[in-house]
């Protein structure tokens, strides 16, 4: 299916969304369908559970309230960035050493499981390897050579150093005092990536239904799903709603917090500018605590983002925010136009870490990838496939992770968050 920019309608007024490759409307759910499995929520998780499922042979309905990666699945900065919000040495501290070693053998599998349907099903997003991780100070570089000494002992051999003369090889940006590049990392159209993994759930006998907002979840033995003008019997439900819950579910929706990141598209770059400036074609972002990302798309464009916006909100002017830090970066964009410029929720949890768990024997849930999700929600909606089907060791490790509500409850967990934030980005500016 070849890519044309135009009209997505349901969806944000995104880059991937005008440029998605499959822009068709599925129905709306309207009467009674029964089905081993409804999946609530049709970007990366319930669609990589869906999938999973459908592939095992469960017959699978998935209800989305908007469209089909209309939430961050469908918004994101497009990066492949293996493991996890906190490091595997962090993760051993908190959960132990023998938690933090299962986890350590799935940090790569959410790439690998993207790339294997990518090549299974055709899916044509633009998938392109390779990421860069750059540092602005010493104290980064020293940081990031420990994260790579920690990854190898779990068997991550795809990342190495890159020195400041070095580079220039990735980025041509004078920001940077060197990095690590990650073999395994890269880059897609998420949009595209989510809406082929969907087609996929289609040829496997597995229904989606857009537009279908779900009011009603019963968690007893023979659980059921109401939406406004139908329903779902099923014999399993998958609650992957993620930041886009809207109190569906207090017991999940207490512990996570919607955080905005703000994205931009340029214009098309004439080919020999953007591959000077990214001259390796991986993805970029640096190491502070309030990230900037950005990489080259199919059409030649500069993808950059940035900025936080805890609870959800919004700025006012989305380029305000994002422009004055690509200028830092490449100065020489100044009078290059912005085409697309957007903003997407994601879940983050107060440990950082991916919440799963059950709501009852027959409904399962995962949410709060916190920033990291690209990778993860494939991974953990394989896990919870697994665990439908009855191979509940890999959910059972995940599900142990202790979740918390945010301190301060509704009212104050946004400016609480907001202040840590505030002094570990000063930290960064600081360099210490």
């Amino acid at each position: 299916m070849t890519k044309s920019i135009g009209a997505n309608p349901g969806h944000a007024a995104t880059y991937y969304a005008a440029s998605a490759r499959d822009k068709r409307i599925r129905p709306s759910l309207e009467g009674e369908l029964n089905a081993d499995i409804c999946v609530i929520g049709a970007g990366f998780t319930g669609i990589s559970a869906a999938l999973q499922l459908a592939e095992t042979g469960y017959s699978v309905i998935v209800v989305e309230a908007d469209r089909i990666g209309f939430g961050a699945s469908g918004r994101n900065g497009g990066q492949i960035v293996n493991g996890y919000s906190r490091d595997l040495d962090t993760i051993a501290k908190r959960y132990g050493p023998d938690r933090a070693a299962r986890l350590g053998e799935m940090s790569l599998e959410g790439g690998r499981i993207i790339r294997e349907r990518v090549a299974k099903y055709g899916i044509d997003c633009d998938l392109i390897d390779g990421g860069f991780f750059a540092a602005f100070t010493d104290k980064q570089v020293r940081e990031m050579g420990e994260v790579r000494a920690t990854w190898q002992k779990h068997g991550h051999d795809g990342l190495e150093m890159v020195s400041k003369s070095e580079v220039s090889k990735y980025v041509k940006a004078d920001r940077y005092v060197g990095g690590m590049i990650d073999r395994h990392g890269g880059h897609i159209h998420p949009l595209d990536l989510v809406l082929g993994e969907a087609a996929a759930v289609e040829s496997l006998g597995g229904k989606i239904f857009e537009n279908s907002k779900v009011i009603e979840i019963d968690t007893g033995a023979q659980p059921y799903v109401r939406t406004e003008r139908g329903m779902v019997r099923a014999k399993f439900v998958l609650v992957c709603g993620n930041a886009y819950m809207s109190g569906l579910a207090p017991k999940i929706t207490e512990k996570m917090m919607p955080v905005s990141s703000q994205v931009m598209a340029t214009e098309p770059l004439d080919a020999k500018l953007i591959e000077e400036l990214l001259p390796a074609n991986y993805c970029v972002e640096d190491a502070n605590y309030v990230l900037d990302y950005y990489r080259r798309t199919a059409d030649n464009r500069l993808l950059y983002g940035g900025g936080i916006g805890y609870g959800g909100q919004d700025p006012a002017n989305l380029t305000g925010v994002i422009r004055p830090n690509m200028l830092k970066t490449f100065p020489q964009l100044k009078d290059v136009k912005i085409d697309y410029a957007w903003s997407g929720n994601f879940a983050l949890t107060l440990t950082r870490i991916p919440h799963m768990g059950k709501l009852s024997d027959t409904v399962y849930f995962s949410h709060g990838d916190s920033g990291h999700g690209v990778t993860t929600t494939h991974l953990l909606g394989k896990i919870l496939g697994e665990a439908v089907h009855g191979q509940a060791s890999r959910f059972d490790v995940w599900s142990s992770l202790q979740a918390y509500p945010f301190p301060g409850g509704r009212m104050f967990r946004v400016p609480l968050t907001a202040l840590g934030a505030w002094w570990y980005g000063l930290r960064d500016k600081l360099g210490v």
